[in-house]
């Protein structure tokens, strides 16, 4: 039997349905940061339904603080200050940036949430892929680099030391809504749920495993096992533009201003869901050598792979307890470290 195909157009992770003869789920779920943010449950536990609604209500207001597409929110705040002064921000923005330093350091610069002047030279910050000039990409750059985003803890506040800097945090604001989610379904004794933003955001736990696909154009690729953990996925479906026949994805490697190439796509698995996001987007842009670092560097955080070299194969590394990984029929796994 042939392996199936990978369709570089999706690789998101998706529900498993129940066993036959297994239990009813119940979902709640609404509408936030341009996507479908949902809560499953046990049907045991649809008394917590009322908790459910209520974490998820919190979406909104996590989105009115992070989203760049807003003028009112305290993200294009400071984007307008942090040039000219260190600038107040709250305490949750501020422990958002201290996780993208982090992620920032340890994958070498691959996760960059400085990197919206690239994206906008490329023409994807709009939805209009262009191939620019060398130029326009060394002007990019120069206003690119988290390493210029300077973070005072104990003042609580944020500077820019880079001229014309700016943060989206859009690679990895779904998952610290789910986090915050998170947050209060457990703080509402909520023993067991799978949560997930878009399909490529979730988090679990509970006593026992929850089930999710890895699928490409309906076709399942491998079905994880998460007791307690969260995954990212990243893939540069979504947009692309073709020049001389040359297709360059939206997901832009911020060490180089050009499109990330190799992986067609990449899967995080950590403790938590923004960290997740994170660091799937650093391990597309920096494949299998970043992959590898931060899974060594960072017990409990495993990188799975589907690689443009090898068509048909899932490449897994390192490893989390209470995480299994079984490949679909047909298609290989290569576990390396």
């Amino acid at each position: 039997m042939s392996a199936p195909r990978i369709d570089r157009r999706s690789l998101f992770a998706s529900l498993v349905p129940p066993e036959p003869g297994g239990g009813r789920w119940v979902r709640v779920h609404r509408p936030a940061m341009a996507c479908r943010f949902e809560v499953v449950l046990d049907s045991d536990d649809a008394r917590h339904v009322p908790a459910a609604r209520a974490a998820l209500d919190e979406v909104d207001a996590i989105e009115d603080a992070l989203t760049y597409f807003r003028d009112t929110s305290e993200l294009q705040r400071v984007n307008r200050e942090a040039g000219a002064g260190p600038t107040p921000v709250g305490p949750e923005l501020l422990a958002l940036l201290l996780l993208c330093r982090e992620v920032h350091a340890a994958s070498g610069g691959a996760f960059d949430p400085t990197s919206t002047p690239l994206s906008r030279a490329w023409g994807f910050l709009l939805r209009e892929g262009r191939k620019p000039e060398a130029t326009e990409i060394d002007a990019a750059r120069a206003a690119t680099g988290f390493d210029a985003v300077v973070l005072d803890v104990a003042a609580r506040t944020v500077r820019f030391a880079r001229p014309g800097l700016e943060l989206n945090l859009g690679s990895i604001g779904k998952g610290w809504a789910l986090d915050r989610v998170a947050a209060g379904l457990r703080a509402a004794s909520v023993e067991r749920a799978l949560l997930s933003a878009g399909g490529s955001s979730q988090r679990a736990w509970g006593p026992r495993p929850w089930e999710v696909a890895l699928t490409s154009a309906g076709e399942t690729l491998a079905t994880l096992r998460l007791r307690d953990a969260a995954i990212g996925t990243s893939g540069a479906a979504e947009q692309h533009v073709e020049v001389d026949g040359r297709r360059y994805g939206h997901v832009i490697d911020p060490r180089t201003g050009w499109p990330a190439e190799g992986v067609r796509s990449a899967t995080a698995i950590a403790g938590d869901a923004a960290a997740a996001d994170a660091f799937a987007t650093a391990f597309f842009v920096g494949g299998e050598d970043v992959g590898r670092a931060v899974c060594a560097a960072r017990p409990g955080t495993m990188a799975i792979f589907a690689l443009e070299r090898e068509p048909g194969v899932m490449r897994v590394i390192g490893e989390r307890d209470g995480v299994g990984v079984e490949p679909a029929a047909g298609l290989a796994l290569r576990e390396d470290g």
